[in-house]
């Protein structure tokens, strides 16, 4: 019996699944099974919850691939399971046990995700945070067409900023998983520096592209071919 493990893609804040799309395709046309799920990102147990109970509903082993607050979420000890087989981390948080994104974030300079380009919202139970739709390309998306820019602005999936000082107190799920790492050396977000400091410290397969933090929107190719290379590895 064919063994087929599944592609997870799981999306950042500021973004949704659809950013995925194209990574999707280019999976799906290799014939790998692939899903992106919607994430909460209304705190990173939350988060973890969530991905937890999604995994338990899918049959066999699975690797997974996270954007940006995706890789924090992907980086939790929840995740050094017998089922995850790889994970891929796409211009993404690395943490370790007791690090939190937005400490990381700011470790080296560079990052313009911050005041003044963000607005914060409150909804009920918290809040939710925001890039300004005028800074949309600037921080995140500035190799993409002005017009997928503007919709990605107008169709932000927030996170409460309160997740972004959370972190975990037992071992990543990095230290036993093999892993793989895109650093996107255009990132106006998230710090190239700081990508390469968390891929050389988790030991991940780690490769360099000319991105900005949008990476699986911009360079999709280059994204399927890094999630490929897991997925043939977990086969």
């Amino acid at each position: 019996m064919t063994i087929i493990t599944t592609a997870v893609l799981v999306h950042g804040a500021l973004s949704d699944a659809s950013i995925w799309k194209g990574v999707s395709a280019r999976l799906q046309s290799q014939g790998h099974r692939v899903l992106a799920p919607a994430m909460p990102m209304r705190s990173l147990d939350g988060d973890v919850s969530y991905l937890k109970a999604f995994l338990a509903s899918i049959d066999g082993p699975v690797v997974l691939a996270g954007h940006s607050w995706g890789g924090t979420v992907i980086s939790h000890p929840a995740f050094a399971s017998e089922q995850v087989k790889g994970l891929v981390f796409v211009s993404a948080f690395q943490p370790e046990a007791g690090e939190s994104t937005g400490e990381l974030n700011g470790k080296f300079p560079g990052s313009l995700l911050g005041e003044p380009r963000v607005v914060v919202r409150a909804r009920p139970g918290g809040n939710d945070l925001y890039l300004k739709p005028e800074h949309f390309a600037e921080v995140y998306a500035g190799d993409l067409q002005a017009e997928t820019v503007a919709v990605m602005a107008a169709a932000q999936r927030p996170i409460d900023p309160a997740a972004l000082g959370e972190s975990f107190d037992r071992p990543a799920s990095w230290t036993s998983i093999p892993s793989w790492t895109l650093v996107s050396t255009a990132d106006d977000s998230l710090p190239p520096a700081a990508m390469r400091f968390m891929a050389e410290r988790a030991g991940s397969h780690t490769v360099e592209v000319a991105s900005s933090h949008a990476s699986p929107a911009s360079n999709p190719d280059a994204v399927a071919g890094l999630v490929h290379a897991a997925l043939t590895s977990a086969a």
